[in-house]
């Protein structure tokens, strides 16, 4: 782990610390630079600081039950890891594993100086309540495709989010598959469906989006259909709901109302 360039500075919540924030804050500090797919914590490990990425991206991710990884959240430039900041706060262990997404560079902030600047700086304080709401959102966003969205749904969805200004995601189906919390096997045949599409192209560790409005059309294409098919259950059962329990419903709704 050596020392990098990077300026904890470039960071907003950091800019206008007062003299005695910033020296404590330079009292700790480091940075580290990492690898593409370099270990950054793992799971039950003890958790010695805040993480702040400077560039690149990490990943946290979880197991399941058959050993598939399983992203949760990406953390970009700019930003804290929150699993990291509640660990320090309430002295956890870290709840998963996290890694490096791309080439990357963290600046690492002791958990003491964290919580001193947390109480002196509003702008420390306002960073962190960002990074959990941030975080949330996220968390509740891939909780809905999980539970709502066909898997190639997701995987469109995923393509979209993460294909550059050119229309190209330069990821391996295994590295897909890893995000998804899925195989890549599966993946591998998703994938292939939306090429039989004309959807996508791939290549080596490459995939090509043409045109990402079809792709996107096809999302909601998917979403229409999966409606469709609830509407159709929910009418099912509703034909068998026997006609007097039906009327009780009914009676004990507008009692409930008249109160």
């Amino acid at each position: 782990m050596t020392k990098s360039a990077a300026v904890i500075t470039e960071v907003k919540a950091f800019c206008g610390l007062s003299d005695t924030s910033q020296a404590l804050l330079a009292s700790g500090l480091r940075y580290i630079q990492c690898a593409k797919g370099a270990p950054i914590l793992a799971k039950g490990q003890r958790v010695s600081g805040a993480y702040v990425v400077m560039s690149g991206r990490l990943r946290v991710f979880t197991l399941s039950p058959d050993g598939n990884e399983a992203t949760l959240y990406t953390i970009n430039p700019h930003e804290t890891c929150v699993l990291a900041l509640n660990c320090i706060f309430n002295d956890l262990l870290y709840p998963a594993w996290v890694e490096a997404g791309s080439a990357a560079t963290v600046a690492v902030i002791p958990g003491t100086v964290f919580r001193a600047l947390f109480e002196a700086e509003p702008g420390i304080r306002n960073m962190t309540v960002q990074a959990f709401s941030t975080i949330v959102f996220r968390l509740m966003t891939e909780l809905e495709e999980i539970h709502s969205y066909k898997l190639e749904q997701r995987l469109a969805n995923f393509l979209l989010l993460h294909a550059s200004t050119d229309g190209k995601v330069h990821m391996t189906q295994q590295e897909i598959a890893s995000h998804l919390g899925t195989t890549r096997e599966v993946v591998a045949r998703a994938l292939g469906q939306l090429v039989a599409q004309r959807r996508i192209r791939t290549s080596r560790n490459q995939i090509a989006i043409d045109d990402p409005a079809k792709l996107a059309e096809r999302v909601r294409d998917l979403v229409t259909a999966g409606r469709r098919q609830l509407v159709g259950v929910d009418q099912s059962v509703q034909t068998v709901i026997p006609s007097g329990l039906s009327r009780s419903a009914g009676a004990l709704g507008k009692a409930v109302r008249s109160r």
